[in-house]
């Protein structure tokens, strides 16, 4: 669905290498710090900023011969982008109906109705919520092959994040040639909806792996100096040395609760992986 291969970008101290994938039927995620090149990645796969190097291939075909009826096929929410502020959801209905040719404009009205967004309201007057509400449906309306999403449930309250989630759900249970790329702050949604992870830092890819593998495989020890120098650190990626003594991240849980039954060993959450492979020190 989109392949990206050591994509370079350089916006003066800041520099973008980096590759991934995402595949047919699979929801991706990409995590990150502010300004570790989640937005500028996202901008390069769909043109909106010129690379300085590397290779993008989007459904197939190389994104420098991606054309404007190939992006049919794309659905995009973009964090800083939207709809003029003075239009209404009345004003944007014929828009995309112009703008794609397999706009569903039943599907699109009656998930406005669901989500309870005003038609004849200026997008200006929206909350932020309503506003992420609307992104995400017009990015789903036209049957996209393709979801690029950028931060889609921001704003949203936990009710409204959960059935948008499902509604991206019911999206790729649809159709098994789907694929979604999608980013977010709120590591629950990922872990609840995406089936591998990427995680970003300063421009370059730390970390990949299956959401279920990350969920039930890697772990936070928490340990005392005398239990960090006698331990077995062959499968220990990184340590943080903390006032009680050392927190340690691992992608083998099971082989320290058997070998240490003694040690806390505590569930890594991706935002507990994000923090050590951030802050720790690798081994």
């Amino acid at each position: 669905m989109l392949r990206i291969e050591n994509l370079q970008k350089n916006y003066g101290a800041f520099r973008l290498d980096c590759s991934m994938e995402v595949l047919s039927g699979q929801v991706t995620g990409l995590v990150g710090q502010n300004g570790a090149g989640k937005s500028t990645t996202f901008k390069a796969a769909l043109g909106l900023v010129r690379p300085d190097g590397g290779k993008i291939e989007i459904l197939g075909k190389d994104s420098g011969q991606f054309g404007a009826g190939d992006r049919q096929e794309l659905g995009v929410v973009l964090s800083n982008a939207g709809f003029s502020g003075y239009l209404t959801v009345r004003d944007i209905i014929p828009v995309l109906g112009s703008l794609y040719a397999r706009f569903d404009k039943a599907f699109f009205l009656e998930q406005v109705k669901r989500f309870g967004l005003p038609d004849n309201q200026k997008i200006k007057e929206f909350s932020t919520g309503m506003k992420a509400k609307l992104k995400v449906l017009t990015a789903i309306s036209h049957r996209a092959r393709l979801l690029i999403l950028d931060e889609p449930t921001a704003g949203l309250d936990v009710v409204a994040r959960d059935e948008l989630l499902e509604l991206l759900r019911v999206f790729m249970e649809q159709d098994d040639n789907r694929g979604i790329l999608v980013s977010s702050h709120i590591s629950g949604d990922l872990e609840t909806l995406c089936d591998d992870i990427y995680m970003i830092h300063q421009g370059k890819i730390i970390l990949h792996e299956d959401t279920d593998v990350l969920l039930d495989n890697y772990a936070v020890l928490k340990m005392d100096e005398r239990e960090y120098e006698t331990i077995e650190k062959r499968y220990i990626l990184c340590s943080r040395k903390e006032s009680f003594g050392y927190s340690c991240l691992t992608n083998q849980k099971r082989f320290y609760r058997e070998n240490y039954p003694k040690l806390a060993v505590l569930k890594g959450s991706i935002d507990e992986v994000i923090m050590m492979m951030i802050k720790g020190e690798r081994l």
